[in-house]
């Protein structure tokens, strides 16, 4: 609780400087060594670190090196024009379709995985670097021009891409209203 801010600031710290955040850290750990684990305890009335060694040190057991707690990261993030998610800096293609929309990402275990509507539409290797990049060219599959030369692009027509479950073809909305395009 705040009480023990106090306890620090007055008694770790009070009449001392630091020429580094080092010099600082080794003061703490010492003062915390030979100092505040050693004092009677005014609430319980024994030292913390008898405390400690006697009822919390026995309980504890080796972590194996597991992580210490799942380490996830959800997001929501608004696909930009660009067919990406923009997550600490680095941009993620996502498919085109989605421009637009509302996806939930997810950043586990290296990977950023990127759902809409409850179904996976992307994954990436996550990039520990900033103002990067990843694209999956199959993202990009329909969209006029996109991995051919312009000329080529320009002759060429399409293929009719395959539309994912999450959307639907004009012909539906037309069966629906009765009217045509």
């Amino acid at each position: 609780d705040e009480r023990g801010v106090g306890y620090v600031k007055h008694n770790a710290l009070a009449g001392h400087s630091f020429d580094s955040m080092e010099g600082l850290h080794l003061h703490l750990a010492w003062w915390m060594r030979t100092v505040a684990d050693l004092r009677c305890h005014g609430t319980t009335g024994e030292p913390p670190l008898e405390r400690f060694v006697r009822d919390e040190a026995v309980t504890l057991r080796p972590l194996n090196g597991r992580p210490p707690f799942r380490q996830i990261r959800e997001l929501l993030r608004k696909v930009h024009a660009d067919c990406a998610v923009e997550v600490d800096t680095n941009a993620y293609s996502v498919p085109w379709r989605l421009i637009g929309e509302i996806v939930e990402v997810t950043i586990s275990g290296g990977q950023v995985r990127v759902f809409h509507a409850g179904q996976l539409v992307a994954s990436h290797a996550e990039s520990h670097g900033r103002h990067r990049r990843l694209t999956d060219p199959a993202h990009f599959v329909g969209v006029s021009g996109f991995g051919m030369p312009v000329k080529q692009a320009a002759q060429a027509d399409p293929p009719a891409p395959k539309l994912p479950e999450l959307l639907r073809p004009l012909s539906e909305y037309e069966r629906l209203i009765g009217g045509q395009w």
